[in-house]
């Protein structure tokens, strides 16, 4: 998919949140138009490949003061009866995570912001008795520091999705505060109060899943596609980006997590799955992206949806069986 003469798309379309329901998939796109200003498209598939539907106006816009400039990155999966569509929503200062729910895909109701609102001054204190962080932890507070800006920016927390089901009955989500990806679980939203994230903060360490390791993840990583159910454990495609001399370079990749206990990492793989090699992937509004946000399984073949070089929406697929072979090696 490309953008469109449509207004809220006339700028890039790309990764999108993806769930099959029969033999149809169903596309919530990022669609931004010219000021940078992101809403979630929708668009209908016959299979995997086959786009059958496509909406001429957005589902999901911007309507609320911390949204201003955009909702970004969606996810989406179905737990129970209900589907889960989460994304960041952005005011052209802070970014948070916030979700919305629906019954029949077809309409879906905002929630609210669901992720930490500490500012970087706030969260350096939190976490400074964390004695095992990687040091990429505190990259952004010094950074924002120098530009005296720590006490006022919220952290970004960003790729948030939940797991396609409840975990030892509480629901499990993953999210990203740089460099890693974190898991955090429980009954009920209402639950994630200032005191229960300010609890969290104080045991960041022990609710880390991964962190950078590889040569292709020396810059950061985050969670790509919602985790998908396997005999072997959890199969999670996740973006890995890499620091280059030409720049940041990012790729998707596979890890296999414990079913039932989704921080025990059973395997990782060395290389990634999917890197930058076409011209539409290297070149466009982001040079150097491909960023998988959602998949498909049709007879076997995973299908992995991805934004390529923050423009397009594009698609790679493989044997389940032989990248679940890869990750058991």
């Amino acid at each position: 998919m490309e953008k469109t003469r449509n207004g809220f798309e006339n700028e890039a379309v790309f990764n999108p949140a993806v769930i099959r329901e029969g033999e149809y998939t169903h596309l919530f796109y990022r669609a931004v138009r010219k000021g940078n200003y992101s809403s979630i498209g929708y668009c209908k598939l016959e299979g995997p490949l086959k786009i059958i539907e496509r909406n001429k106006k957005p589902l999901l816009y911007p309507e609320r003061k911390y949204e201003s400039q955009g909702i970004e990155d969606p996810r989406i999966v179905k737990i129970e009866d209900v589907y889960y569509m989460t994304y960041s929503v952005y005011d052209k200062v802070n970014v948070s995570g916030a979700y919305a729910t629906s019954s029949n895909l077809s309409t879906f109701r905002k929630q609210k912001v669901i992720t930490p609102r500490f500012t970087y001054d706030e969260y350096f204190h939190l976490i400074e008795c964390c004695q095992n962080l990687n040091e990429k932890y505190l990259f952004h507070h010094k950074l924002f520091q120098e530009h005296g800006i720590a006490r006022k920016l919220y952290v970004w927390d960003k790729n948030i999705m939940f797991f396609p089901k409840k975990i030892n009955g509480k629901f499990a989500l993953l999210h990203r505060i740089h460099p890693g990806i974190q898991i955090v679980y429980f009954d009920d939203f209402r639950e994630l109060t200032p005191a229960f994230w300010k609890n969290y903060m104080i045991n960041l360490e022990n609710h880390i899943v991964m962190d950078p390791k590889f040569y292709y993840e020396s810059s950061h990583i985050g969670g790509g596609c919602p985790p998908i159910e396997t005999e072997f454990g959890w199969l999670l495609i996740y973006h890995a980006t890499q620091n280059t001399p030409k720049g940041i370079v990012y790729h998707a990749s596979a890890a296999l997590l414990d079913l039932k206990d989704p921080t025990q990492v059973i395997s990782r793989l060395s290389e990634p799955i999917i890197s930058p090699t076409r011209k539409w992937e290297k070149e466009g509004v982001v040079n150097n992206v491909i960023f998988p946000s959602g998949t498909t399984v049709f007879d076997d073949t995973i299908y992995i949806y991805y934004g390529a070089a923050d423009s397009r929406v594009a698609v790679a697929s493989m044997k389940l069986d032989e990248l679940i072979h890869e990750l058991k090696k």
